[in-house]
Protein backbone atom coordinates (compact mmCIF):
# COMPACT_ATOMS: atom_id res chain seq x y z
CA UNK A 1 0.00 0.00 0.00
CA UNK A 2 0.99 3.53 -0.97
CA UNK A 3 0.25 6.75 0.58
CA UNK A 4 1.33 9.82 -1.22
CA UNK A 5 -0.44 12.60 0.93
CA UNK A 6 2.60 14.46 2.37
CA UNK A 7 5.32 13.63 -0.65
CA UNK A 8 7.27 16.55 -1.35
CA UNK A 9 9.06 17.66 -4.53
CA UNK A 10 12.46 18.15 -3.85
CA UNK A 11 12.99 18.81 -7.03
CA UNK A 12 11.94 19.15 -11.02
CA UNK A 13 13.75 18.60 -14.09
CA UNK A 14 11.74 19.48 -17.52
CA UNK A 15 12.58 17.94 -21.47
CA UNK A 16 11.32 17.24 -24.12
CA UNK A 17 12.08 14.22 -26.72
CA UNK A 18 10.66 13.85 -29.79
CA UNK A 19 10.85 10.89 -32.15
CA UNK A 20 13.90 9.60 -33.77
CA UNK A 21 12.38 7.85 -36.90
CA UNK A 22 11.35 11.20 -37.75
CA UNK A 23 14.22 13.13 -37.00
CA UNK A 24 12.23 15.08 -34.29
CA UNK A 25 15.05 16.28 -31.92
CA UNK A 26 15.83 16.07 -27.78
CA UNK A 27 15.47 19.11 -25.84
CA UNK A 28 17.61 19.26 -22.36
CA UNK A 29 17.25 21.77 -19.80
CA UNK A 30 20.25 23.08 -18.30
CA UNK A 31 18.69 23.69 -15.20
CA UNK A 32 15.91 22.96 -12.55
CA UNK A 33 12.37 24.37 -13.05
CA UNK A 34 11.88 26.66 -10.30
CA UNK A 35 8.52 25.89 -7.65
CA UNK A 36 6.35 27.68 -6.38
CA UNK A 37 3.49 27.88 -3.94
CA UNK A 38 0.78 28.19 -6.67
CA UNK A 39 2.47 25.12 -9.58
CA UNK A 40 3.28 22.52 -7.01
CA UNK A 41 -0.39 21.24 -5.87
CA UNK A 42 -1.17 21.34 -9.27
CA UNK A 43 1.38 19.37 -10.39
CA UNK A 44 1.18 17.20 -7.88
CA UNK A 45 -2.23 16.12 -8.69
CA UNK A 46 -1.04 15.74 -11.98
CA UNK A 47 1.32 12.99 -11.51
CA UNK A 48 -0.28 11.26 -8.75
CA UNK A 49 -3.74 11.53 -9.33
CA UNK A 50 -3.20 7.73 -11.61
CA UNK A 51 -1.35 6.36 -8.80
CA UNK A 52 -4.11 6.45 -5.98
CA UNK A 53 -6.97 5.76 -8.82
CA UNK A 54 -5.22 2.27 -10.33
CA UNK A 55 -4.98 -0.85 -8.73
CA UNK A 56 -1.47 -1.53 -7.48
CA UNK A 57 0.34 -3.51 -9.42
CA UNK A 58 4.35 -3.34 -8.64
CA UNK A 59 7.05 -3.86 -11.04
CA UNK A 60 11.13 -4.00 -10.67
CA UNK A 61 13.55 -3.68 -12.45
CA UNK A 62 14.93 -6.89 -14.13
CA UNK A 63 17.54 -8.27 -16.63
CA UNK A 64 18.15 -11.71 -17.99
CA UNK A 65 21.81 -11.05 -16.40
CA UNK A 66 22.24 -9.09 -13.65
CA UNK A 67 20.48 -6.27 -12.41
CA UNK A 68 23.56 -3.71 -13.48
CA UNK A 69 22.85 -3.87 -16.77
CA UNK A 70 19.82 -2.82 -16.62
CA UNK A 71 20.61 1.42 -17.19
CA UNK A 72 17.28 2.20 -15.45
CA UNK A 73 18.45 0.47 -12.16
CA UNK A 74 21.52 2.04 -12.39
CA UNK A 75 20.43 5.43 -13.06
CA UNK A 76 17.91 5.32 -9.72
CA UNK A 77 20.62 3.63 -7.99
CA UNK A 78 23.08 7.14 -8.75
CA UNK A 79 20.08 9.41 -8.36
CA UNK A 80 19.17 7.52 -4.79
CA UNK A 81 22.84 7.70 -3.26
CA UNK A 82 23.72 11.17 -4.98
CA UNK A 83 19.98 13.09 -4.75
CA UNK A 84 22.15 16.56 -5.20
CA UNK A 85 23.07 15.80 -8.78
CA UNK A 86 19.57 14.55 -9.58
CA UNK A 87 19.29 17.51 -12.48
CA UNK A 88 22.53 15.73 -14.31
CA UNK A 89 21.12 12.22 -14.17
CA UNK A 90 17.36 13.65 -14.86
CA UNK A 91 19.29 14.39 -18.51
CA UNK A 92 20.73 10.84 -18.51
CA UNK A 93 17.21 9.23 -18.07
CA UNK A 94 15.59 11.71 -20.61
CA UNK A 95 18.43 10.44 -23.00
CA UNK A 96 17.59 6.73 -22.64
CA UNK A 97 14.02 7.42 -23.09
CA UNK A 98 15.10 9.30 -26.81
CA UNK A 99 17.06 6.56 -27.39
CA UNK A 100 13.98 3.68 -27.40
CA UNK A 101 11.95 6.66 -28.78
CA UNK A 102 12.05 5.40 -32.37
CA UNK A 103 8.67 3.26 -33.34
CA UNK A 104 6.68 5.50 -36.08
CA UNK A 105 3.70 5.49 -33.65
CA UNK A 106 5.95 7.04 -30.56
CA UNK A 107 4.75 10.37 -30.32
CA UNK A 108 7.27 13.51 -28.82
CA UNK A 109 6.37 15.55 -25.52
CA UNK A 110 7.76 17.32 -22.05
CA UNK A 111 9.28 14.49 -20.03
CA UNK A 112 9.35 15.55 -15.94
CA UNK A 113 12.07 14.19 -13.38
CA UNK A 114 11.31 14.79 -9.89
CA UNK A 115 12.76 13.60 -6.68
CA UNK A 116 10.28 12.67 -4.38
CA UNK A 117 10.48 12.47 -0.20
CA UNK A 118 8.44 11.51 2.54
CA UNK A 119 6.40 8.69 0.35
CA UNK A 120 5.27 6.04 1.87
CA UNK A 121 4.72 2.68 1.09
CA UNK A 122 3.98 -0.59 3.03
CA UNK A 123 4.75 1.26 6.20
CA UNK A 124 8.19 2.35 5.81
CA UNK A 125 8.72 6.47 4.66
CA UNK A 126 11.22 6.27 1.67
CA UNK A 127 12.31 8.22 -1.38
CA UNK A 128 11.38 8.20 -4.51
CA UNK A 129 11.95 9.31 -8.37
CA UNK A 130 8.90 10.13 -11.04
CA UNK A 131 9.50 9.77 -14.20
CA UNK A 132 6.66 11.09 -16.38
CA UNK A 133 5.72 12.16 -19.94
CA UNK A 134 3.08 14.13 -21.30
CA UNK A 135 2.05 13.22 -25.15
CA UNK A 136 -1.18 14.59 -26.09
CA UNK A 137 -2.40 18.38 -26.46
CA UNK A 138 -5.52 19.85 -25.82
CA UNK A 139 -7.22 22.94 -27.62
CA UNK A 140 -8.19 25.96 -25.04
CA UNK A 141 -9.48 29.06 -25.69
CA UNK A 142 -8.18 32.45 -24.47
CA UNK A 143 -10.01 35.85 -23.94
CA UNK A 144 -8.05 39.21 -24.76
CA UNK A 145 -10.65 42.34 -23.85
CA UNK A 146 -10.50 44.81 -27.31
CA UNK A 147 -11.85 48.05 -27.08
CA UNK A 148 -15.44 47.00 -27.92
CA UNK A 149 -15.47 43.10 -27.65
CA UNK A 150 -13.59 40.51 -26.63
CA UNK A 151 -11.59 38.47 -28.83
CA UNK A 152 -11.29 34.81 -29.05
CA UNK A 153 -7.61 32.64 -29.06
CA UNK A 154 -7.13 29.26 -30.01
CA UNK A 155 -4.42 27.88 -28.16
CA UNK A 156 -3.43 24.05 -27.81
CA UNK A 157 -1.67 22.95 -23.95
CA UNK A 158 -1.34 20.25 -21.57
CA UNK A 159 -4.52 18.65 -20.44
CA UNK A 160 -3.70 18.71 -16.19
CA UNK A 161 -6.23 15.78 -15.66
CA UNK A 162 -4.84 12.99 -17.63
CA UNK A 163 -0.99 11.85 -17.05
CA UNK A 164 -0.28 10.07 -20.38
CA UNK A 165 2.53 7.90 -18.57
CA UNK A 166 4.51 7.67 -15.35
CA UNK A 167 5.90 6.08 -12.74
CA UNK A 168 7.39 6.05 -9.05
CA UNK A 169 10.59 3.94 -8.49
CA UNK A 170 10.45 3.42 -4.72
CA UNK A 171 13.74 3.50 -3.01
CA UNK A 172 12.61 0.20 -1.03
CA UNK A 173 13.44 -3.32 -2.45
CA UNK A 174 16.39 -2.31 -4.05
CA UNK A 175 17.95 -6.31 -3.81
CA UNK A 176 15.23 -7.55 -5.54
CA UNK A 177 14.82 -4.79 -8.42
CA UNK A 178 13.52 -1.48 -6.57
CA UNK A 179 9.57 -1.27 -5.87
CA UNK A 180 7.88 0.71 -9.14
CA UNK A 181 4.64 1.86 -10.25
CA UNK A 182 3.56 2.43 -13.45
CA UNK A 183 0.99 3.97 -15.50
CA UNK A 184 0.15 4.29 -19.74
CA UNK A 185 -2.36 6.09 -20.91
CA UNK A 186 -1.85 5.95 -24.08
CA UNK A 187 -0.97 1.99 -25.36
CA UNK A 188 -0.13 2.76 -29.00
CA UNK A 189 2.76 0.73 -28.07
CA UNK A 190 3.10 -1.36 -25.31
CA UNK A 191 6.47 -2.40 -25.42
CA UNK A 192 7.81 1.19 -25.37
CA UNK A 193 7.49 2.33 -21.71
CA UNK A 194 7.69 -0.61 -20.36
CA UNK A 195 10.34 -2.99 -21.68
CA UNK A 196 12.20 -0.90 -23.66
CA UNK A 197 12.71 2.10 -21.22
CA UNK A 198 12.31 0.71 -17.94
CA UNK A 199 13.03 -2.90 -18.23
CA UNK A 200 10.61 -4.16 -15.39
CA UNK A 201 9.03 -7.67 -14.46
CA UNK A 202 6.36 -8.08 -12.05
CA UNK A 203 7.28 -7.56 -8.48
CA UNK A 204 6.54 -10.99 -7.48
CA UNK A 205 5.59 -10.45 -3.60
CA UNK A 206 2.93 -11.46 -1.56
CA UNK A 207 0.31 -9.39 -3.00
CA UNK A 208 1.17 -10.85 -6.40
CA UNK A 209 1.25 -13.83 -5.57
CA UNK A 210 -1.89 -13.91 -3.65
CA UNK A 211 -3.80 -12.81 -7.21
CA UNK A 212 -2.37 -14.96 -9.12
CA UNK A 213 -3.29 -18.08 -7.28
CA UNK A 214 -6.47 -17.14 -6.76
CA UNK A 215 -7.09 -16.31 -10.67
CA UNK A 216 -5.25 -19.56 -11.07
CA UNK A 217 -8.30 -21.23 -8.70
CA UNK A 218 -11.17 -19.03 -10.65
CA UNK A 219 -9.92 -20.95 -14.17
CA UNK A 220 -9.55 -24.55 -12.31
CA UNK A 221 -13.16 -23.83 -11.20
CA UNK A 222 -14.21 -22.88 -14.71
CA UNK A 223 -12.71 -25.69 -16.48
CA UNK A 224 -12.95 -28.71 -14.02
CA UNK A 225 -15.15 -28.25 -11.05
CA UNK A 226 -17.84 -26.82 -13.55
CA UNK A 227 -17.96 -29.55 -16.22
CA UNK A 228 -16.94 -32.36 -13.63
CA UNK A 229 -20.07 -31.26 -10.85
CA UNK A 230 -22.19 -27.92 -11.84
CA UNK A 231 -22.16 -24.45 -12.09
CA UNK A 232 -23.36 -24.26 -8.09
CA UNK A 233 -20.27 -26.23 -6.82
CA UNK A 234 -18.46 -23.93 -8.91
CA UNK A 235 -19.66 -20.93 -7.66
CA UNK A 236 -18.93 -22.69 -4.13
CA UNK A 237 -15.29 -24.01 -4.52
CA UNK A 238 -14.45 -20.23 -5.24
CA UNK A 239 -16.66 -19.21 -2.09
CA UNK A 240 -14.37 -21.44 -0.22
CA UNK A 241 -11.24 -20.42 -1.82
CA UNK A 242 -11.83 -16.83 -0.84
CA UNK A 243 -12.55 -17.41 2.36
CA UNK A 244 -9.98 -19.91 3.31
CA UNK A 245 -7.03 -16.66 1.86
CA UNK A 246 -9.39 -14.08 4.17
CA UNK A 247 -9.05 -16.01 7.52
CA UNK A 248 -5.26 -17.19 7.11
CA UNK A 249 -2.07 -15.20 7.14
CA UNK A 250 -0.48 -18.57 5.51
CA UNK A 251 -1.01 -20.50 2.60
CA UNK A 252 -0.86 -24.39 2.63
CA UNK A 253 -1.57 -25.94 -0.35
CA UNK A 254 -2.23 -29.14 1.21
CA UNK A 255 -4.44 -27.84 4.18
CA UNK A 256 -6.03 -25.61 1.20
CA UNK A 257 -6.87 -28.53 -1.11
CA UNK A 258 -8.71 -30.81 1.86
CA UNK A 259 -10.43 -27.89 3.14
CA UNK A 260 -12.22 -26.37 -0.51
CA UNK A 261 -12.72 -30.23 -2.13
CA UNK A 262 -15.68 -31.34 -1.13
CA UNK A 263 -14.82 -33.95 -3.43
CA UNK A 264 -11.92 -35.83 -2.88
CA UNK A 265 -11.54 -36.97 -6.55
CA UNK A 266 -10.69 -33.25 -8.28
CA UNK A 267 -7.69 -33.56 -5.49
CA UNK A 268 -5.15 -35.24 -8.51
CA UNK A 269 -7.32 -32.97 -11.07
CA UNK A 270 -6.52 -30.03 -9.33
CA UNK A 271 -2.37 -31.31 -9.08
CA UNK A 272 -2.96 -32.53 -13.21
CA UNK A 273 -4.14 -28.57 -13.60
CA UNK A 274 -1.50 -27.25 -12.23
CA UNK A 275 0.82 -28.78 -13.34
CA UNK A 276 -0.87 -27.50 -17.14
CA UNK A 277 -1.42 -24.39 -16.27
CA UNK A 278 0.74 -23.29 -13.61
CA UNK A 279 3.36 -21.53 -15.69
CA UNK A 280 0.23 -19.44 -17.13
CA UNK A 281 -0.37 -18.07 -13.85
CA UNK A 282 3.23 -18.16 -12.70
CA UNK A 283 2.64 -20.33 -9.63
CA UNK A 284 3.96 -23.66 -10.98
CA UNK A 285 6.16 -24.04 -7.99
CA UNK A 286 4.78 -22.51 -5.10
CA UNK A 287 3.31 -24.65 -2.57
CA UNK A 288 3.37 -22.05 0.34
CA UNK A 289 3.62 -18.21 0.80
CA UNK A 290 2.37 -14.94 2.79
CA UNK A 291 -1.43 -13.90 2.23
CA UNK A 292 -1.95 -10.48 1.37
CA UNK A 293 -5.28 -9.37 2.67
CA UNK A 294 -5.66 -6.33 0.12
CA UNK A 295 -5.15 -8.59 -2.73
CA UNK A 296 -7.84 -11.22 -1.07
CA UNK A 297 -10.42 -8.57 -0.62
CA UNK A 298 -9.81 -7.01 -4.39
CA UNK A 299 -10.81 -10.88 -5.63
CA UNK A 300 -13.42 -11.23 -3.58
CA UNK A 301 -14.99 -8.46 -5.56
CA UNK A 302 -14.21 -9.77 -8.81
CA UNK A 303 -15.47 -13.01 -8.37
CA UNK A 304 -19.01 -13.99 -9.44
CA UNK A 305 -21.85 -15.36 -7.04
CA UNK A 306 -24.32 -15.46 -9.68
CA UNK A 307 -25.77 -18.80 -11.24
CA UNK A 308 -27.35 -17.77 -14.83
CA UNK A 309 -29.95 -20.18 -15.89
CA UNK A 310 -31.15 -20.50 -19.51
CA UNK A 311 -34.58 -20.04 -18.53
CA UNK A 312 -33.57 -16.53 -17.86
CA UNK A 313 -33.64 -16.90 -13.68
CA UNK A 314 -30.74 -15.75 -11.96
CA UNK A 315 -29.82 -17.63 -8.55
CA UNK A 316 -27.38 -15.32 -6.48
CA UNK A 317 -25.02 -16.83 -4.06
CA UNK A 318 -24.40 -15.44 -0.57
CA UNK A 319 -20.56 -15.48 -0.12
CA UNK A 320 -21.13 -13.97 3.80
CA UNK A 321 -22.78 -16.94 4.72
CA UNK A 322 -21.90 -19.65 2.17
CA UNK A 323 -23.41 -22.16 4.39
CA UNK A 324 -26.66 -21.07 3.09
CA UNK A 325 -25.95 -22.39 -0.23
CA UNK A 326 -24.79 -25.27 1.18
CA UNK A 327 -27.81 -26.45 3.48
CA UNK A 328 -30.73 -25.27 1.20
CA UNK A 329 -29.70 -25.51 -2.89
CA UNK A 330 -30.26 -28.40 -3.95
CA UNK A 331 -30.30 -29.55 -7.50
CA UNK A 332 -32.24 -32.29 -9.33
CA UNK A 333 -33.24 -33.76 -12.63
CA UNK A 334 -36.94 -33.67 -13.81
CA UNK A 335 -37.98 -37.01 -15.86
CA UNK A 336 -41.43 -35.48 -16.62
CA UNK A 337 -39.90 -31.99 -17.95
CA UNK A 338 -36.81 -33.29 -18.72
CA UNK A 339 -35.10 -30.46 -17.12
CA UNK A 340 -32.71 -29.67 -14.44
CA UNK A 341 -34.06 -27.78 -11.28
CA UNK A 342 -32.54 -26.33 -8.30
CA UNK A 343 -34.79 -26.62 -5.48
CA UNK A 344 -34.28 -23.72 -2.47
CA UNK A 345 -35.52 -23.76 1.27
CA UNK A 346 -36.61 -21.15 2.73
CA UNK A 347 -38.76 -19.98 6.15
CA UNK A 348 -40.24 -16.82 4.65
CA UNK A 349 -39.49 -14.34 1.87
CA UNK A 350 -37.48 -11.21 3.03
CA UNK A 351 -38.47 -7.23 2.67
CA UNK A 352 -36.24 -5.80 0.15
Amino acid sequence: MINLYNTHIDSLSIHRVGNKSRNEPIFLSEQTFSLNDEIVPLMKEYFFKPFREKEENYFQFAHEVDLDYNDMFKLATEAFENPANMHDISKKITQHLFDQSNHPHIKNGEVYVTYLTNLNIDNNVVDAIGIFKSEMQTDFLQFEEKETHLEMILQQGINLSKLDKGCLIFNYKKEEGYKILTVDSNRYDARYWLEHFLSVDAFQDENYITKKYLKFCQGFAKDVVFPAEDKKEEVMFMNRSVNYFAKNDQFEETNFLNEVLDNPELIPEFKNYKVDKGEKYSIEDITSFPIANAAVSDARKSIKNVINLDTHIQIKMDFINPESAEKYVEKGWDEEKQMYYYLVYFNKEQKS
